[in-house]
């Protein structure tokens, strides 16, 4: 028997969902666990023999663990090199583009995004493909597969990896090149956008800003890219330290988590005009003015109506995708540009081939995740910067930027209302109710609200024709409101139904209602036809974003 091949029993709950595999971390820390999913992905490639694959991480709690272990799996499985991020840090921007950069076989990314790290927390392992996306779902259902079988690993003999210090390392036949996991991904940041005019809008005596990296992954690159390049205050650049249990915060930005950078943003005394934050992988990403929060859906719009003050995009954009929950925001801007606007299912892996195939410039979701054809994943950073460059065109606030966008395309009203944690059961238990109505809702009349079209969403992919069917259940009125449920993919415990309400409002003159009253009809009726309450128990959202 190979003394580097290892028996192991298979798991039955290994199967990625739409952003890998993610689990709290006593699961990835049990007996042969973490092994037996990397092996999966191994025996599910083509060509890895020989390849180069990237390796890396937001750096929380079980990360250094596990590159060890990677790595000698990799060298068992006759992986030609690993591009290692230094200390195991590598944001998923910065992977994607160090894949496409260097043309890797693929990547893995040691992340659980927004959740939580520490040893209480989650870890999670995902694979992204070598155009630097996310791997698709055939793949990731070879990968379930194999793990439901699996019968033994490989893995190199113990042996330790310098992972701290840039430079080239051997482990049996295979390199290991430790890269610095910054300057590429910086250097991609300054040929997008005008760092001149940025770097003069931070200069300025009328400009104040905070960027907030949660104590995650981005520390390092805010440093870089803001304070070293750009000439930002290391004082306006806070939790730049990526700790490994992100300093026993929520590296989540939103209203609710980035509590240290709303105090400042809301402020009352003294707010600065520009706040930001991204999440635990770097992303995701927040953007605030002086007390005013910019909603993801509309910052998808609104960099999308003014790209062609970038120096990137200064020939125009080819198409925008939205993720299906996401506000219909962007539809009205690509409508007046006249290109395309793709509806596509929650998941960043599903705009890849749009991208691939020159479709689409610019693709967002609701949950504070933006980006463009320079990468294939959603990118927290590159948000904040455009956004900084386009301040620094304007010369205008973010408040005024967002309410004259408001203004010349109309304002949607958008929330989105989270049931945590639910047995799996009861969450099924609702999406199934809402299924068997689907034939019986359209015509229906609530008051002012008339159904119009009620369906399960299901994909087919322009590019490959490919489908994806379930992908949450649509209702939607005919004045163009629309209320959306799905079940999150990105929860390690339980399961978490998401509902999503819309509201188009073009009446300039009501553009400042709040946004929960002005939604209110919609909320009350999401909760009734779902029986929310009966199926569930729960008498209110465990969260609203």
């Amino acid at each position: 028997m190979d003394s580097n091949l290892k028996r192991t029993q298979p798991f039955k709950d290994q199967q990625p969902g739409t952003s890998g595999l993610r689990k709290s971390v006593k699961y990835f820390k049990a007996e042969n666990y973490l092994q037996n999913f990397i092996q999966s992905i191994f025996n599910s490639l083509e060509d890895l023999e020989g390849s180069t694959l990237v390796l890396g991480g937001d750096g929380r709690f079980f990360n250094r663990e596990a590159i060890q272990i990677i790595l000698r799996m990799a060298a068992a499985n006759g992986v030609g090199e690993v591009l290692l991020g230094q200390a195991g840090i590598l944001s998923t921007p910065a992977a994607s583009h160090v894949i496409r950069k260097y043309k890797a076989l693929g990547g893995i990314l040691l992340t659980a995004s927004h959740n939580p790290g520490g040893p209480d927390g989650d870890f999670g392992v995902k694979f992204n493909i070598s155009n630097g996306g996310p791997a698709p779902e055939k793949l990731t259902d070879a990968i379930f597969e194999e793990s439901k079988q699996l019968k033994e690993y490989k893995i190199e003999k113990a042996q330790v990896t310098p992972i701290d210090q840039l430079g080239s390392f051997k482990l049996a036949e295979m390199n290991i090149k430790v890269i610095d996991p910054v300057i590429d991904y910086a250097d991609l940041m300054e040929s997008t956008f005008d760092f001149p005019a940025i770097k003069e809008l931070i200069a300025s005596a009328d400009f104040s800003m905070c960027y907030d990296a949660m104590s995650a992954v981005t520390g390092p690159y805010a440093t870089e890219i803001l304070g070293s390049r750009l000439g930002l205050d290391t004082n306006a650049i806070i939790n730049t330290q990526p700790l490994m249990n992100f300093g026993g915060r929520h590296p989540d930005p939103n209203l609710s988590t980035a509590k240290q950078l709303v105090s400042k943003m809301y402020d009352k005394k003294g707010a600065p005009n520009f706040g930001a934050a991204s999440d635990g992988d770097g992303d995701r990403h927040m953007i605030l003015g002086d007390y005013f929060f910019v909603n993801p859906s509309d910052s998808l719009a609104i960099l999308a109506a003014n790209a062609q003050v970038i120096p990137a995009y200064e020939e125009g954009i080819k198409g925008i995708a939205r993720s299906m929950p996401t506000s219909q925001a962007a539809d009205k801007v690509a409508e007046k540009l006249g290109i395309p606007c793709f509806e596509t299912p929650t998941g960043w892996k599903f705009f890849g081939n749009l991208l691939d195939n020159d479709q689409i410039t610019f693709c967002g979701e609701e949950s504070f995740g933006g980006g463009a054809n320079h990468i294939r994943e959603k990118d927290g950073l590159w948000a904040v910067l455009f956004w900084l460059n386009l301040i620094a065109v304007k010369q205008d606030s973010v408040e005024n930027i967002v309410r004259k966008h408001w203004a010349e395309y109309g304002r949607n009203y958008y929330s989105r209302h989270d049931y945590e944690r639910l047995p799996n059961k009861d969450a099924d238990n609702v999406m199934r109710h809402l299924k068997s109505s689907l034939t019986l809702l359209p015509g229906m009349q609530f008051d002012t609200l008339r159904i119009d079209k009620a369906d399960d969403f299901t994909y087919i992919d322009p590019i490959d024709n490919s489908i994806s069917e379930n992908q949450g259940i649509r209702i939607i009125f005919d004045n163009g409101s629309r209320i959306i449920y799905r079940l999150s993919g990105t929860g390690t415990e339980g399961a978490t139904l998401r509902i999503y309400i819309e509201r188009f409002e073009g009446d300039i003159e009501k553009h400042d209602l709040d946004i929960q009253e002005t939604l209110t009809d919609l909320i009350q009726l999401s909760v009734k036809l779902a029986k929310v309450v009966e199926l569930t128990g729960k008498s209110k959202p465990s969260a609203i974003v």
